[in-house]
């Protein structure tokens, strides 16, 4: 999201009026000069005391009867504005109606991995300030999802909300959150990478899902039946949509951007989190991106936003467009040539509720009344923006977080939630000769090395707020040993090297020497794209000298979010171990140091490939299409489509102890009696090829809640030591199949196992969910024939047919 700055904390929130009797009159244009206040004496709107001191007599406006549905009483508010109010409601801050009690709200609050304290220029939903010092910052979302544990991220969604409420309560918050960020990391370049949950379409869609749950479910309505009604704890938002991956490469902005994407990789690689998000998550709102989409502007696309979102997702919300994209359209696409109010016409025809910035609320009034849309456009956004605010409890109160206070807040809990994540996450991706874990009874002095060994506000990333206190690697390890703490860089460029010489003397007497090396949001972040994959400066020398000198353990510990090529580490017989801690939060200097000396066993996983530097020279970041393209020599994305050697690839990541699979039941083909109404269609085969009699069959012409497929698999911790071991099921589709994925994700369960423990885990797949296909012309098909399952980095493979009967 663009044009932010950090607001000064003395901007005061309005999330509530606190207007005298002068106030009661004046109208839509004099918004602007009230001088609205925080009032802390009313917890929601319709309070009868609020509206007795507004001077207003709350049992003569229906839309705080809260015995009608939201939709009548969300509508009796709609009716009471003016064109020229209502148009003052659709913009980022929502500037109110006094006249019928309507007080002022801001929609942009973030919480990508914490309350965070990012939002708009001029004023700000979620703030920090004396009363309210900070707000536990988890580890980023590519650190999370390193983990591969699903209860763990919804565990954070729920501390996030707990803690997102408590300061709506304290006025410091909005109720609205414009996170988790689910775009795919496409290209291992891209700088937001650890805004993400990485490089697998399915990963990403259960990481959203998840966390959204995380932020919103109230337990015990989870399951309601009325969605449109269902209550929020708060109100969380997937972004951005669709296809948008390039920031700022070699020139090229993400303002101008076309992205050139076909429907089969819409289908199966950009929208499918996203439809995760809306139909698995119930999120409450989807942003669309600044890029264009095959010439189309994303926030402007009828077919993006109200056909697919709203209409075949069935979204029960609202749609907002990332900061300032109105704008974008007309002075960086320049689409259509469209003056603003024709923007905005084509904004809100298509489906966009809401726009982050003001275009909306200057030109929605004159777009009207000079015919472009109708009043009633402006009515049906409406409706969506205040049916989520009815549901948030904004009008009536929740009693059942009324309660959340200033001691929710960095509470005890959250804290080591924060630093169980980090540890988590850390992917341990060498350990010769069982280096670690280290023994603190045989390691007394520990040199602390690297641009990142006293690392605080780099480990939380951006979209951070103010944490509640910083354990740097140095704090870390001075719990476990005496520690000397070297920079060796003055900082992540690193571009001097006077330093390496005390780094390495410090290394030459200490029993192990941690490097804590890497990047940050210098090197990768929004607006940032990469231009290689190597360490900057003189990191690697740093590395390769105080490796060759030091006598004793050497440990190398990359910060990053994207994949860094460190074969020359992975290779060098005097670095012993090499641990990626992402960007591990507020509590990753703990993480880190416990799972050096083994009070944690690793079970992370790499939710990334990280390829070797060349891989940048053999395709622009600008190519979208995931498969290789022979004709220009480009190699294929992701571990779906890439088959060349890599650093390391994805789903990585060793432990301390061992563990063995052993299939213990399964169902090896699925027979489905096909109906007169059921017809094969065609697929592509390589030349050669066997081809079925009917080779697929559209998806949506299955009965898919009938076609699952079962069974269980046996993991034995065979070693010494209790770990956490990541069970990830892969489906290689059946043979010759064009342009089909090498092999995809469709499944994965973490589990504890003790030493010597073993475990049955059950997994049950949807065949429609977990084994179709895209076609190039955008079909979603299941196709016959037998597939591969594969469990594990090739430790266990069974062959899975789809039969079709008629």
């Amino acid at each position: 999201m663009a044009n932010f700055c950090v607001i000064l904390s003395t901007v005061t929130l309005a999330l509530f009026l606190t207007l005298n009797e002068a106030t009661n009159s004046l109208s839509t244009s004099d918004i602007n000069d009230t001088p609205y206040t925080l009032m802390h004496n009313y917890t929601h709107v319709c309070d009868p005391a609020r509206f007795n001191d507004l001077g207003l007599d709350m049992t003569s406006f229906a839309y705080c009867d809260s015995s009608l549905p939201y939709d009548t009483r969300v509508k009796d508010l709609i009716d009471r504005m003016t064109l020229e109010e209502k148009a003052q409601q659709i913009g980022d801050t929502a500037y109110g109606v006094p006249r019928i009690g309507l007080p002022k709200y801001e929609w942009w609050s973030e919480a990508l991995h914490g309350v965070s304290n990012v939002g708009q220029w001029n004023s700000i939903a979620s703030f920090f300030d004396d009363e309210i010092p900070g707000a536990t910052s988890f580890p980023t979302p590519i650190s999370t999802t390193a983990s591969f544990n699903q209860s763990m991220w919804k565990m954070i969604g729920q501390a996030v909300s707990t803690e997102a409420r408590a300061m709506y309560n304290l006025g410091h918050a909005g109720l609205t959150f414009w996170s988790p960020n689910i775009n795919v990391v496409r290209d291992p370049r891209w700088g937001r990478a650890l805004e993400t949950p990485g490089e697998d379409p399915y990963v990403v869609g259960t990481y959203a899902s998840n966390y959204v749950r995380g932020l919103q479910d109230v337990e015990g309505t989870e399951n309601a039946t009325d969605l449109n009604s269902r209550p929020l704890k708060v109100a969380a938002c997937c972004k951005h949509y669709a296809a948008y991956d390039v920031d700022a490469w070699l020139g090229l902005e993400r303002y101008n951007f076309d992205a050139r994407v076909t429907e089969q990789d819409m289908l199966e690689t950009f929208l499918k989190p996203f439809e995760m998000c809306v139909k698995d998550g119930d999120v409450t709102s989807v942003m669309c991106s600044y890029n264009k989409i095959n010439g189309i502007p994303a926030c402007a696309d009828p077919k993006l936003l109200k056909d697919t979102i709203r209409g075949e997702w069935d979204l029960h919300g609202y749609i907002v467009s990332d900061c300032d994209s109105i704008e974008v359209i007309i002075n960086h696409h320049k689409w259509l040539k469209d003056l603003p109010e024709d923007a905005v016409a084509q904004g809100l025809k298509a489906g966009l509720d809401l726009d982050c910035g003001n275009y909306y609320t200057n030109y929605a009034n004159n777009a009207v009344v000079q015919g472009k849309i109708k009043e009633g456009d402006i009515d049906i956004a409406l409706k969506n923006l205040y049916v989520v605010l009815m549901r948030l409890g904004f009008f009536d109160g929740s009693l059942q977080f009324e309660t959340l206070a200033k001691d929710d807040i960095c509470s005890d809990e959250h804290i080591e939630l924060a630093t169980e994540a980090a540890r988590q996450g850390i992917v341990l991706l060498k350990n010769d000769n069982n280096i670690l874990p280290l023994s603190s009874d045989n390691i007394k002095t520990i040199a602390v090395i690297g641009p990142h060994a006293n690392a605080t506000s780099a480990m939380i990333g951006n979209y951070a707020g103010i944490p509640c206190k910083y354990s740097s690697p140095i704090d870390g390890f001075s719990a476990y040993g005496n520690v000397q703490y070297e920079m060796g860089c003055d900082s992540v460029a690193c571009n001097n090297d006077s330093l390496i010489f005390p780094a390495v003397q410090a290394a030459k007497q200490a029993d192990a020497t941690i490097l804590v090396m890497g990047l940050d949001l210098s090197v990768e972040a929004e607006s940032l794209d990469r231009v290689d994959l190597l360490l900057p400066g003189y990191q690697t020398q740093l590395i390769n000298q105080v490796a060759s000198e030091s006598k004793n353990p050497v440990i190398l510990v990359v910060l990053s979010a994207g994949g860094v090529d460190i074969s020359f580490a992975k290779n060098n017989a005097n670095i012993k171990a090499i641990l990626w801690a992402g960007y591990p939060g507020e509590e990753g200097g703990r993480g880190i140091a416990d799972v050096v000396f083994g009070e944690h066993n690793p079970g992370g996983r790499l939710p990334l490939t990280w390829h070797e530097n060349s891989y940048v020279d053999m395709l622009p970041m600008t190519s979208m299409t995931l498969r290789p393209l022979e004709s220009l020599g480009y190699p294929g994305r992701t571990y779906r489509f890439f088959n060349g050697s890599t650093v390391y690839p994805f789903g990585y990541g060793l432990s301390y102890t061992e563990f063995s699979y052993k299939l213990s039941s399964s169902e090896k083909s699925l027979n489905i009696q096909l109906n007169k109404f059921q017809h094969c269609r065609d697929l592509d085969y390589t030349d050669g090829s066997f081809k079925p009699p009917c080779p697929a069959v559209l998806i949506d012409d299955l009965q898919c809640d009938d076609q699952n497929v079962e069974f269980e698999v046996e993991v034995h911790n065979i070693g010494e030591k209790d770990g956490r071991e990541v069970v990830m099921l892969y489906y290689t589709p059946p043979n010759g199949i064009q342009e089909a994925p090498l092999k995809q994700l469709i499944a994965f369960e973490k589990v504890f196992l003790a030493a010597g423990e073993s475990q049955k885990v059950q997994f049950q797949l949807n065949a429609c969910k977990s084994l179709g296909v895209v076609s190039f012309n955008g079909n979603n098909l299941l196709p016959s024939g037998s597939g591969t399952i594969v469990i594990g980095n090739d430790l266990l493979s069974f062959p899975m047919s789809v039969n079709f009967q008629y």
